[in-house]
């Protein structure tokens, strides 16, 4: 699949405001700071669709993007902001677990994880509630350009070990660099292959 053509619909904290067109919706999601907005640029080849920052915890809503006219890209807020008031990040929470268990358009799930941190707590409790819910999800490491090729396999080696503790099969994963655009063709034939099945 090409992207040729991504625009900003709309973004709110509620569900029922999302767009209801029927097309079908892959989100992204991942811990403050993991590299969510350079992926989805990247991934689009536009630099200025999601908001990139070096602040972690910008996104603070649910963002659509209309894709090729045919499927939306869903840039959902990150979890795990220890600097935000504790009722900030119940608020966020809500949002986040809303749309994830009541979007009937939501089709897959992208977890993002930064490849460089060993399996982190929050992560796997997050994965393991998707499991528990049902929710189709896949898993992207991100930032892969930061490591060399033998630690980078040896990590991502491990966290698909620590997952098989919980998991009898394995969810589909993708290795990423929003600076080398690596990873951008499969993660785009994954989105299209599940579109062929819609």
């Amino acid at each position: 699949m090409d992207i040729k053509n991504a625009e900003f619909k709309v973004s709110n904290t509620q569900v029922e405001k999302c767009p209801n067109d029927g097309l079908p919706e892959y989100a992204f999601i991942g811990r403050s700071n993991v590299g969510k907005s350079s992926l989805i640029n990247m991934l689009t080849r536009n630099s200025k669709l999601a908001m990139t920052s070096s602040t972690p915890g910008k996104t603070l809503l649910i963002n659509h993007f209309l894709i090729n006219k045919e499927w939306y890209l869903v840039d959902l807020p990150g979890y795990g902001y220890a600097k935000r008031s504790k009722a900030a990040q119940e608020k966020i929470q809500k949002i986040i677990s809303e749309y994830i268990l009541r979007r009937e358009a939501l089709t897959c799930l992208f977890v993002l994880i930064d490849c460089r941190h060993e399996p982190q707590k929050i992560d796997l409790e997050f994965i393991e509630w998707l499991g528990e819910n049902g929710v189709p999800f896949a898993i992207i490491f991100t930032k892969a350009d930061k490591l060399g090729t033998t630690k980078l396999r040896e990590n991502v080696q491990n966290y698909l070990k620590k997952l098989e503790e919980q998991w009898e099969e394995l969810p589909p994963h993708f290795v990423t660099s929003s600076e080398k655009k690596l990873g951008r063709q499969e993660v785009l034939d994954y989105i299209e292959s599940i579109n062929q099945t819609l």
